[in-house]
Parts: C-alpha cells; structure tokens; sequence
C-alpha cells in the first residue's frame, strides 16, 4: 500500500466508513510500519486511528505497550509524537512518551544534567589552544597560509592560498565528553567527531598522502583525489581511501576498531571493505568483516542514539560519553539487549527513563549513574 492509498484508507477509518477487510488491511500497514519504528511522514492525518487501532495491533501481536503523554518525536501523530522507542529482547514492544512519570533517583528537573553539544578545543601549531565554544564566528588564525574560520553554524574550515614547500604544520581538535564537532580540512574533506574524541591533521597536506590521526570516533567525508590517498589512523588501524564516506569507532574503552563504509571503498590494513559492510579490528591484530545496517553506526551524528541488540554497558558508555557522567554498576545486572532509538538532544532524565522500561533502573548521584537490576 503506497502513501496515496494509506492517506485514503486512514482517512477513511477516521470516519467510520471502513470495511472489517479494510481495516485488516490497515493494521497488516500499521505492523509493517511498526517493525521500522519510526514513521517519517507528517502528510498523513491518524486522527483516532493511532490509539485505538495500536492497541488492536498490539493485542494481536501479544505485544504490552505503556503509554504516557507526548512529547516531540514523529512516530505516530495521533498520539501526539512519541520520545522514543524500546524494543528489549525477551521484554516487548515498549514506547515512551514525555509526561507525567516517576522521577530518576537523584534527578529532577532543577538537576537535570543537558546533552551535549559544539564543543572543541583548537590546538594550533605553535602551541597557543583556542576554545571553540567560547570563539566568536569568522576567522580565528592564520598558519601556513591558511586561514582557519569558525563559521555561523558552528563549523571549524580552513581554507588559503596555494601549497609552499615546507614543513606541514599540525593542528589538533579535541572534543570533550558531553562534545561534538564537525570540521572542513584544506582539501575539503569533512570531519564530524563524537564526544571524547581527537583529530590530529596538517593544515595543508603536502607530500604523497593526506594523513590524519584519529582517537574516539569520527565520521570522514573524504574529497577525491586520485593522485593523493587520505589514511586515518588510529590505535596501529591505518583506512586508505581516495575518496568516500566511513565511519571510525576507535574508543580505547570499546572491544575492537570499527570502520563502517557508507559508499565507495576503503581499505583497513589491506582488506577492502564495499558499501555497508564494516571491519572490526580485534585485539589479537585479526580482521573480520560483516554487513551491517549502516545507519546504526553514524546515527551518532544524525542526533540518535541507535541500539541493535546493543547490551546495557556498551549503551551506557555512549550514555557516559554524551552526558559526561560516570557510570557504575550494581551486582545482579542482567544481560538484556536493547534495540530502538532515543534522540540525543532529550536530557539524561528522559533517557534514563525511557531505559528504564528495559528492566533495568538507576540512581544518579551528581555526576555519576548508579546502574541498579
């Protein structure tokens, strides 16, 4: 059933006119588009349809599904726009929605701890560190015949006058925890990084390649250039590519290096990925290759947290990283997984509640997440 069709079927369940066989045929739809779990169409009017007929559907399914009021995610319009989604296996289909609700132990509205946001620290190549956060828009230094500029949206771009022969001068971007930052280098190729994260690069590339280090994670728009491939390296991984889209997960804390290709191809330490496959690098040197969703690894910075089957530590260092907190864990956590979306702009209450429909709960105690069974 197209856009047009379900517009029409919709709208005229709303009015009561629906056959039993159409409104089969209208809850077959609304699982098909409950097993994606967001539905990004604001065209179509649900009117009545949504709760009523989820509950028809999710009674069918054997499905429980708490509901609260709403808040601003699309999902389903008719029931006002729902946070987030959680699907914990073993557990059922939960959704959540902002409203009235039991406070996080130790959290409340007047304590709230915020997402993150654009912050960076600029380390120039004489040593002098500029905070990005703090430094007005427009041009920030000029090194190597390069200016660098922070522009109106928050971005970090260096742009100049023609390649000299000396010595390349390096520059370092250094993102906190609770940071996010993106970045056009010399030869147009951007750079978003995640939180805890670092890019060291010459302001001009010169010589055979264009060489970055990376540590944590960083999403790479790589400019093509035939005659001059762009390494990242990061923990003794080396990506070669002449010029694609890749993800790089290379936290110290995260069991192995994950390099996820979008489009083109990359090659890690000589194997060479192809579109939605992604490498991880153990610590034993061995390469293994898988496909995979792309879109779960660079919802990072799409503004998403995006959980497949991910378990409660691997989750929570993502909490740790974006929030800045640290994170604890009380004896007799079960292994559940978790699999669903929560947007990274909701504070830590909210993202804490929404986990707290998986069976597990917590404790905050300033900075610092207690993880309770």
């Amino acid at each position: 059933m197209d856009r047009q069709q379900a517009k029409a079927l919709v709208k005229k369940y709303n009015r009561g006119l629906a056959t039993a066989e159409e409104q089969a045929v209208l809850e077959n739809w609304y699982m098909q588009k409950l097993d994606s779990l967001f539905l990004q169409d604001d065209e179509i009017d649900f009117g009545r349809l949504g709760p009523e007929l989820k509950a028809r559907v999710l009674n069918h399914a054997g499905i429980a599904a708490p509901i609260a009021q709403a808040r601003s995610l699309k999902l389903w319009p008719s029931i006002a726009a729902a946070a987030a989604i959680i699907l914990v296996a073993g557990a059922g289909l939960f959704y959540y929605v902002k409203g009235p609700s039991n406070e996080i132990t130790g959290l409340s509205r007047h304590n709230d701890i915020a997402p993150g946001s654009n912050k960076a620290v600029l380390t120039l190549g004489n040593g002098h560190q500029i905070t990005l956060t703090d430094a007005q828009n427009g041009a920030l230094a000029t090194e190597d015949d390069a200016i660098i500029r922070k522009t109106a949206d928050g971005q970090l771009v260096y742009r100049g006058a023609a390649v000299n022969d000396t010595t390349a001068v390096y520059n370092t971007i250094s993102i906190p925890k609770g940071g996010q930052y993106t970045l056009s280098l010399s030869d147009g190729t951007k750079v978003v990084l995640n939180a805890a994260s670092s890019l060291k690069y010459p302001i001009r590339f010169k010589g055979a390649s264009r060489t970055v280090e990376l540590t944590g994670e960083g999403y790479f728009e790589v400019a093509h250039n035939q005659a001059k491939p762009f390494k990242v390296i990061s923990r003794g991984q080396i990506v070669e590519v002449l010029g694609t889209h890749f993800n790089v997960n290379a936290y110290a804390d995260e069991p192995g290096i994950r390099t996820t290709l979008l489009e083109g191809s990359v090659d890690v330490n000589g194997t060479i990925l192809k579109p939605n496959q992604q490498s991880v690098l153990s610590d034993d040197n061995i390469i293994r290759v898988r496909t995979v969703d792309v879109d779960d690894a660079v919802a990072w910075k799409d503004g998403l947290f995006k959980f497949d089957h991910t378990d409660i530590k691997t989750l929570m260092r993502q909490i740790s990283r974006w929030y800045d907190v640290e994170v604890a864990y009380e004896p007799g956590i079960k292994d559940e997984q978790f699999y669903g979306k929560i947007e990274r702009s909701y504070t830590l209450s909210e993202v804490l509640k929404v986990l707290e429909l998986g069976k597990v709960h917590f404790r905050v105690e300033g900075r610092k997440i207690i993880v309770m069974p």
